[in-house]
């Protein structure tokens, strides 16, 4: 028996229909109402996950598909958050009028519909009373986070889903400017200014009924493109070798306009881009998910390396502000990805080594605690912060930050988040060194297993349908938690939703902490933008500091097993299916 449609979904479906200003999702949903009153099965389930609640607005801002309804990413939904973000602004600073009205700067992505979702923005803030300045066209996430602290601005959108599924898009929010200290300008949002947004988001009115102006905004173009560059291209030190060949893909994105005209400016010309990845594409043709980390996503960058005889690829997510790198590998004669963790702990020891870095060197809690081994022995200060750019950013004293997730700070004054086109500068520097002094980036990794141990990383991710399922599997883990992991005993569980600073060096935040006597390390979270239960895993092998390539090797193989025995365990402590 075909399900019936429940009468007061319809009622909430037929309200929001007429209150919606697009007429694309008001014919689409009108297309799916008709078919669940039919009572097509998965048009009634397509339409209560629709108005299953609005999408939530947190520090993520907003992120999820493309769709009508309350709980999707839609005309209706952007009208709302950017008349909440105005309310917020002006509630902030309720004297600010004329010149002194509050500041905002937007840029968006090469989504679908992220120019309308934009450009609406702009349209609700000039009206609302605030000033706005709005990139010409698409571009890269960290030329707004350049942006709000380059002119002071008050706060930041910008339209992107990042490296999610083409049918989703975003929206990312940035404070500044009178709203925010020197550490927190150009940063993502975080509590309580999230739910403080949230608040007047939820109690903004019907959509027909905000203030939409026809115009008074004004345009961001090559000015600020141009300032960027050459804050960014000061970076690479002018006697380093330039004698690199560079494959480069921005996976269907935004990238390749700023990130060759980076590289080429300091010097690094001999640059390949993917051509059939190198424009900007919505539909992201060439991958099955358009994030540099998931498994055929640089597929073709690595065969156009093959057949340049390339010396490095570098790789940005669609929103560039991400970076992934893979390297020949003279051990396999082989490319190699290099994991989120091993670019981390090379960026961070080459910009102390040759940059003179000095200051605190921050990474999340679920990355290594390989880099704060190395810049502890070159006598800097490293800071453990929660998962997220939001708090790396935010580190006192921060001279450069990463986080597994290929995400790296080169330069905090410059762009207070992550930045995958400064950092391709720095791997383009690092690359080019290690050839000229006839060595490679996976030789330094050895190095640096010698001198600190070699630290291993991988993860357990587990997707879900059901949102209770991640609650009850955190639930049981702090129930029963596993005695033994890997044949070692676990020493110690550190609930991170009850610690405080003074117990974990961290605010409270949803996670779990296992370690073991032979130093390997657990963490359980839910992730914070998809349907997913994390687990990060770490282990630890002490190296000799003469141990030959093929001891090391030896390591590796020992730390790739470690690893699996740790998946396989927590895989049974949370009790998945086989």
């Amino acid at each position: 028996m075909s399900p019936a449609l429940d009468a007061a979904l319809r009622d909430r479906a037929l309200a929001w229909q007429a209150d919606d200003p697009d007429p694309a999702t008001r014919e689409a949903l009108a297309a799916l109402l008709e078919r669940a009153e039919r009572g097509e099965e998965s048009a009634v389930a397509e339409l209560a996950d629709a108005f299953a609640g609005p999408l939530a607005f947190g520090t993520a801002g907003l992120r999820g598909a493309m769709g009508p309804g309350e709980n999707r990413m839609n005309l209706a939904v952007v009208s709302r958050a950017a008349r909440g973000l105005a309310d917020h602004l002006l509630a902030s600073l309720p004297q600010a009028r004329g010149e002194q009205a509050p500041l905002v700067m937007i840029g968006y992505d090469a989504r679908y519909n992220s120019r309308a979702f934009a450009e609406r923005s702009a349209a609700i803030l000039v009206a609302a009373g605030c000033r706005v300045r709005l990139l010409d066209r698409f571009g890269p996430t960290p030329l707004i986070a350049f942006a709000v602290r380059r002119h002071g601005a008050d706060a930041g959108i910008v339209v992107t889903a990042s490296h999610n599924p083409p049918a989703d898009n975003g929206y990312k929010v940035y404070l500044g400017g009178r709203l925010a200290e020197d550490s927190g300008r150009g940063v993502q949002i975080v509590p309580p200014a999230d739910a403080q947004i949230a608040a007047r988001i939820a109690a903004t009115g019907p959509v027909r009924d905000i203030p939409v102006a026809d115009g008074g905004w004004e345009e961001l173009g090559d000015a600020l493109r141009e300032d960027y560059l050459a804050a960014i291209t000061a970076l690479p030190r002018e006697d380093s070798p330039r004698q690199v060949r560079i494959v480069h893909t921005a996976l269907h994105g935004v990238g390749t306009e700023l990130a060759v005209a980076a590289l080429h400016r300091v010097g690094f010309t001999d640059v390949h881009p993917v051509a059939k990845q190198a424009d900007p594409d919505p539909d992201f043709p060439t991958v099955a998910f358009p994030n540099p980390e998931e498994k055929g996503a640089i597929d073709l960058a690595l065969e156009q390396a093959r057949v340049v005889e390339a010396d490095v690829v570098i790789a940005n997510d669609p929103d560039a502000d991400r970076c992934a790198v893979a390297v020949p590998d003279p051990h396999r004669d082989a490319w190699r990805m290099l994991t989120g963790d091993e670019l981390g702990v090379l960026l961070g020891d080459h910009l102390a080594r040759h940059h003179g870095y000095r200051g605190v060197f921050a990474s999340s809690v679920v990355s290594s605690r390989w880099l704060g081994e190395v810049v502890t022995a070159l006598g800097q200060e490293r800071a453990t912060t929660l998962t997220g750019f939001k708090w790396i950013s935010r580190a006192p004293g921060i001279v450069f930050g990463y986080e597994e997730a290929i995400g790296y700070c080169v330069l905090p004054d410059v762009v207070r988040d992550k930045d995958g086109l400064s950092t391709a500068l720095v791997v383009a520097e690092m690359a080019a060194m290690a050839k000229a002094a006839g060595t490679s980036l996976v030789e330094r990794l050895d190095d640096l297993a010698r001198e600190h141990g070699l630290y291993a990383t991988g993860q357990l991710s587990i997707r879900v349908e059901d949102l209770s399922r991640i609650g009850a599997m955190m639930q049981q883990l702090r129930d029963r938690p596993p005695r033994e992991l890997a044949g070692s005993s676990v020493t110690a569980m550190q609930d991170l939703a009850h610690g405080s600073a003074e117990t974990t060096g961290l605010p409270p935040t949803e996670g779990v902490l296992l370690a073991t006597r032979d130093d390997a390390r657990v963490i359980v979270r839910p992730s914070g933008t998809e349907p997913k239960l994390k687990c990060y895993l770490e282990v630890i092998e002490r190296i000799a500091a003469d141990a030959s390539s093929a001891d090391l090797g030896a390591h590796r193989e020992r730390a790739a097993e470690h690893l699996e025995r740790l998946r396989a365990d927590m895989e049974a402590a949370l009790e998945l299916p086989e």
